[in-house]
């Protein structure tokens, strides 16, 4: 049974406005907590921001992956929890295809993507632990879309804020969003002055 929730919005202008310039690694210096570990960007360069629709398949049935896209608004990221399964892939061309029509900001998958050439050449940002040939079915078996899901060993829920570069991803709690990001930022400003110190402010970071 497919199990479709209400969208979240959990993620205010304000705070996509903090994040714009906040570094994963930066906030990866202030907690542990919510750091995607073992998801890696399909390619380099990469930026990802934006508010989590969630999404939990069992296994070989993809489909409520279509639904969550459907139900996405622009500036949404899809992240997937594929219930453990490391073998098939469950997001590839057409996927993206339909996240860029519906102007999402890209998909995060605990497993592995498949079509990599096409994505990385339509440069819609995508992070994933693997890729692989073998790929989910759409049978409307099974599968939730907006409920609480476990990705890389942590809790993402729907309307968290996603925050991913070319380091890794974050899924940040809104309701703690505010006070890490200023954080990060005040912790960036004293790193771009000791680089100036150093004389390495010439450098793009």
């Amino acid at each position: 049974m497919l199990r479709i929730e209400p969208r979240v919005q959990g993620v205010t202008p304000e705070l996509l406005e903090l994040y714009r310039e906040v570094s994963p690694s930066t906030v990866g210096h202030l907690t542990d907590f919510g750091f995607l570990k073992g998801l890696q960007p399909l390619y380099r360069p990469i930026r990802l921001l934006g508010n989590a629709v969630t999404v939990r398949i069992p296994h070989i049935d993809a489909s409520a992956i279509r639904h969550a896209v459907e139900l996405a608004e622009p500036g949404d990221v899809i992240v997937v929890d594929m219930s453990g399964d490391d073998q098939r892939a469950c997001w590839g061309e057409f996927r993206t295809y339909a996240a860029l029509r519906g102007q999402l900001a890209g998909a995060v998958v605990s497993g592995c993507v498949s079509d990599v050439r096409a994505l990385s050449a339509l440069g819609f940002p995508v992070y994933s632990t693997g890729v692989s040939a073998l790929t989910t079915r759409s049978l409307e078996l099974e599968g939730e879309v907006n409920v609480p899901v476990s990705v890389c060993g942590a809790t993402v829920n729907p309307g968290d804020l996603i925050v991913g570069d070319d380091d890794g991803v974050f899924a940040v709690d809104p309701r703690q969003a505010e006070r890490l990001g200023l954080a990060a930022l005040e912790k960036q400003r004293k790193e771009a002055k000791k680089r100036r110190e150093l004389g390495y402010g010439h450098l793009q970071v």
